[in-house]
């Protein structure tokens, strides 16, 4: 029985060498794999500034279309009050009036949607207010596309050659202007601010 050696029994041991490498790893996955959300904004292209010595142009008041958000919330269109609804479908009237109508704009070219907002007003509201704005010109573009024989205007875009003039958006161009109201018109809602 002396060939027999007791055999020492070892504790189970994980090798821990590699668990730092392993651990850089996955830092790095998660790292380059988690996107992290922007707060952007709201996507407006400004004009270019006028030179010190030209004077902004004398617009007609028929080619503007006046859209006001008050303090307590309420829209009001060319001075009256609307529900967020209807905002839509007086754009797309106003828009693409051609001159027919004697009160609406001369044409889509020189209509000018003026959105004020008081600063009272929620940023909610101005959000929905603006977002009907654009959506009754996206809806004439989309109009114009089909005429074009596009699906969409979204369609018509991806088949655009590049380099070539957007026809549609020339024919109805984005023309919003977006201000605070002026202090000496009160506004509806009677507190005079």
């Amino acid at each position: 029985m002396g060939l027999l050696k007791r055999r020492t029994s070892r504790e189970a041991e994980i090798p821990t060498s590699s668990l730092a490498d392993i651990a850089f790893l996955l830092l790095i996955f998660f790292l380059v794999t988690t996107t992290i959300d922007v707060d952007t904004g709201i996507y407006m292209e400004l004009p270019p500034p006028l030179e010190d010595e030209v004077e902004p142009p004398e617009i007609p008041d028929r080619n503007i279309l006046t859209v006001l958000v008050n303090a307590a919330g309420n829209v009001l269109l060319e001075g009256e009050f609307t529900e967020i609804s209807q905002i839509r479908p007086s754009v797309k009237r106003f828009v693409s009036n051609r001159g027919a109508d004697p009160t609406l704009s001369d044409s889509p070219d020189k209509a000018i949607v003026s959105f004020k907002t008081e600063r009272q007003s929620t940023y909610a509201q101005y959000v929905k207010v603006l977002d009907e704005i654009k959506m009754g010109f996206n809806e004439l573009r989309a109009e114009e596309s089909r005429r074009l024989g596009y699906r969409d205007y979204d369609d018509y875009k991806t088949r655009l050659p590049e380099g070539e003039e957007d026809v549609v958006a020339d024919t109805y161009p984005y023309r919003i202007s977006i201000a605070e109201p002026d202090a000496t018109n009160p506004s509806a809602d009677g507190s005079g601010s």
